[in-house]
């Protein structure tokens, strides 16, 4: 048990590391991209517009 809890931090870790609101825009531009996609519309545009986002948020926040 100990050592499944381990590896679930280390993941946890990994995945989100110092910055959970970044993580969470990842996760949300995801599925809006499937959601997009699901009604055969152009959905690729969605990532590299959240990415820029996410990038801009990211350093506003890192720069205070």
């Amino acid at each position: 048990m100990r050592r499944l809890r381990a590896i679930a931090a280390g993941i946890w870790d990994f995945v989100v590391g110092d910055d959970w609101l970044t993580a969470l825009g990842v996760v949300l531009a995801l599925a809006a991209t499937g959601l997009i996609a699901d009604g055969n519309a152009a959905a690729w545009v969605v990532m590299p517009v959240a990415v820029i986002g996410l990038l801009a948020s990211s350093l506003r926040r890192a720069s205070r």
